[in-house]
């Protein structure tokens, strides 16, 4: 039975997702596409994608993952401008494993972000879910840490925030958005394996 009711409700959801949510997960799903792909055009689509997903994170009271997004958009607008000037560098060859050091950065990241999130959110604003809130923005600032790094880790740290996301987003009543979460979901496992794919090949000779 109580499948069935959230199945109900679930569909129910759909049929009530806005046209501006549609949009957003149309939008950042085509710059997830086009970024696999190395096409410029990931910039704008994703600017489009996140500007939307900040409003729409702070109207369901997702605060810190508003904030996530504006953080999205404002690194979106500076890869723009570097690929524009012809510095866009994708090289296999940064790609590593954390050491000690990278995860107890992280570790640090993930338990100060949390805190910090989690007190804000409980105390300043009228988030629901202050704690799950907090935690898919911690981890996913950790992970985008580790990405700039070039570490092999850095899809654990996203696909940790997405796997916690998903039903969040449901939750909050915004499933094309869970959909897209999945979307990212699995494309950080193929990103995975790809990185340790590449990483053992550059290293296989050593």
């Amino acid at each position: 039975m109580a499948l069935h009711d959230f199945t109900t409700q679930f569909i129910q959801q759909l049929q009530q997702t806005t046209a501006l949510e549609a949009v957003a997960v149309v939008f950042s799903m085509i710059s997830v596409v086009l970024a696999n792909m190395n096409n410029v055009w990931l910039y704008p689509t994703g600017i489009v994608g996140t500007v939307i997903y900040v409003w729409i994170m702070a109207k369901v009271g997702l605060y810190a993952e508003s904030l996530l997004n504006l953080y999205y958009l404002i690194m979106s607008i500076y890869g723009w401008v570097l690929w524009q000037k012809g510095k866009e560098n994708d090289n296999p060859a940064a790609i590593s494993h954390n050491n000690t050091k990278d995860w107890t950065i992280t570790g640090a990241i993930c338990i100060a972000g949390w805190l910090i999130l989690y007190y804000v959110l409980s105390r300043y604003t009228d988030s629901t879910v202050p704690a799950l809130d907090a935690v898919i923005s911690a981890t996913a600032w950790a992970g985008m840490w580790l990405l700039a790094k070039h570490k092999i880790e850095n899809w654990i740290l996203l696909n940790i925030s997405n796997v916690i996301a998903i039903p969040l987003y449901i939750y909050k009543g915004i499933p094309f958005t869970a959909f897209l979460t999945l979307f990212l979901f699995i494309v950080a496992i193929f990103g995975y394996f790809r990185w340790k794919k590449q990483y053992r090949l550059l290293h296989a000779t050593s």
